[in-house]
């Protein structure tokens, strides 16, 4: 991994909200991330030291140096700060072995990580949020396998917001399984009307399993909730072609031609319509 893939992946470990958490010296945390920005981790990971020698409560920055020891390879350090954080919030809070597995995982320990995430989901039996992270940071390995069981626990304990239900439909649909992948989605979009990700999901389901009208639903909800996205309007195109809907599929292309869309994959679409025969599709070389 290059440096500044890696460090964009330190920056989105980082970068969380932790003065909300009830951080009571938020400064240290802020003068952190802001080392962070510049590259400078093990200035920050002193940062946070001194903090802490003056403020040894103060848990989010505490969270926070975990994560940085990671980055920075001392996990060794990163474990010690883990067991501070067990004695400070009791051994049933999963947030201390949530914390050691991302910085785990930025030292690309990935199976300890995971390891450390199912000690989460353990410590707190009836808590999301252990199988959830778990099942979030395996699906963006790509782990399919490992990512389905633990995002299917995390609703079964209550974790079901949009992002979670919308992982677990992607999951099951890299899977084979489109109906549970339907179900998924259909529940993350009810629980989040208006977020574009699962109905772009019914959408995807819809066209892996070749019906228009489901696909054309779908794409129409999408278009309702963001107007300018070309990729939706070209899927609409689809959706309306399958249906035999040849003139409107080619209103929809030159729309998604207006919104930007790839000339190359705008010309596929209306070379497709016109071996089907529709008098007024103009093929681009």
């Amino acid at each position: 991994m290059g440096f500044a893939v890696r460090h964009t992946t330190l920056w989105a470990a980082v970068a969380l909200p932790l003065a909300l958490a009830g951080c009571v010296h938020a400064t240290a945390v802020d003068r952190a991330q802001t080392l962070v920005r510049q590259h400078r981790e093990e200035d920050a990971v002193a940062s946070l030291r001194k903090d802490l020698a003056a403020h040894p409560e103060d848990v989010p920055a505490r969270r926070l140096l975990v994560r940085l020891l990671g980055f920075t390879g001392d996990m060794n350090a990163a474990r010690a700060e883990t067991e501070d954080l067990v004695a400070r919030l009791g051994p049933d809070d999963p947030t201390p072995y949530v914390e050691l597995g991302h910085a785990l995982e930025l030292a690309h320990r990935y199976d300890e990580a995971l390891e450390a995430y199912d000690a989460a989901a353990s410590a707190a039996p009836a808590s999301p949020v252990g199988p959830r992270e778990g099942g979030m940071r395996a699906a963006r390995w790509g782990e399919a396998e490992w990512a389905r069981p633990r995002l299917e626990e995390a609703v079964r304990r209550g974790g079901g917001d949009a992002e979670t239900w919308h992982t677990l439909g992607l999951v099951r649909l890299h899977l084979g399984d489109e109906e549970g992948a339907e179900q998924a989605y259909r529940t993350g979009a009810a629980v989040e009307p208006t977020g574009p990700a699962c109905w772009l999901g019914l959408a995807t389901v819809a066209v892996v399993r070749g019906d228009g009208a489901a696909a054309l639903a779908a794409y129409d909800k999408l278009m309702e909730l963001r107007p300018r996205f070309a990729a939706g309007e070209m899927g609409r195109a689809w959706a309306l072609a399958k249906l035999g809907r040849k003139d409107d599929a080619a209103k929809a292309l030159d729309r998604a031609q207006e919104l930007g869309a790839p000339e190359p994959q705008i010309a596929r679409q209306r070379a497709a319509l016109a071996a089907q025969g529709v008098p007024d599709v103009k093929v681009r070389e």
